[in-house]
């Protein structure tokens, strides 16, 4: 049997109506409805819509997740239908947050959508995070001092980009990229603008058709000590970053 049809069988036992009922609310056979419950054949996109109506659930979750699996009273629909957001939570009723490694940073763009993928992930539980859905992403490279390698961000998912705040950190998922951490310079209807904290690399643009996912900076969890001689690098550089902000707000004065 096909998702859909294990996903029909489910909606239906929930009501405990009959086929003929629900066949006939769809303005189709009992005989054709059940074919697509057993899975024997897939309903045309104009049959699937009123399933989709008539259960009031999205397409995208009938088709693609099994609701026996993930309740509905336990999703968060993402904008668009685009995919889901499984809240979990452990035996202490603590909300777990997913640990994206390193190695599974590639495989994000093609996981984040599957509860499955999302499932295997280790999971940690911050008492002080609530109200909300969490995720831990890995921070590279150095383009955003003072978090180097090793260093995990805990983001807060953002569902709307109108809730973007200028000047503020965020985790962005995107097509082409996969995962940044970049700070908000700007937005339009159709782009925003990111920067690195760091002025070697210069700002640009991120097209909101391109954006999958938005977490907004929560904390970080760093698994190395910093070392004395990277406490005063990062002085060091915490000067020329502060200087160089003065001499750009000069500038533009």
């Amino acid at each position: 049997m096909s998702i859909l049809s294990e996903n029909m069988r489910y909606l239906r036992a929930q009501q405990k109506y009959s086929q003929q009922k629900i066949s006939d609310a769809l303005l189709i056979t009992r005989g054709r409805y059940a074919k697509y419950e057993d899975g024997a054949t897939e309903p045309p996109i104009e049959i699937l819509v009123r399933i989709s109506k008539y259960y009031r659930v999205s397409i995208d979750l009938l088709v693609g997740i099994d609701l026996r699996k993930y309740t509905l009273e336990k999703m968060m629909q993402l904008p668009d239908n685009r995919t889901i957001l499984p809240i979990t939570v452990d035996e202490k009723g603590e909300n777990k947050i997913e640990i994206i490694p390193e190695k599974a940073q590639m495989g994000y763009l093609q996981g984040y959508s599957d509860p499955e993928y999302i499932e295997k992930l280790q999971t940690i539980s911050l008492p002080f995070l609530r109200n909300g859905k969490f995720r831990a992403f890995p921070a590279s490279g150095d383009s955003m001092p003072p978090f180097k390698n090793g260093t995990f961000i805990v983001g807060k998912y953002v569902e709307n980009v109108g809730d973007l705040k200028i000047n503020k950190t965020y985790i962005f998922i995107t097509k082409n990229e996969g995962v940044v951490y970049k700070r908000l310079q700007k937005k339009t209807s159709k782009n925003i603008t990111v920067s690195s904290d760091n002025p070697l690399y210069k700002p640009y643009e991120i097209k909101l058709s391109d954006l999958v996912e938005i977490w907004e900076y929560s904390c970080s969890i760093n698994t190395a000590e910093f070392e004395t001689e990277t406490l005063d690098m990062m002085t060091v550089k915490d000067m020329f970053l502060s200087l160089k902000k003065e001499i750009d707000l000069i500038k533009r004065n």
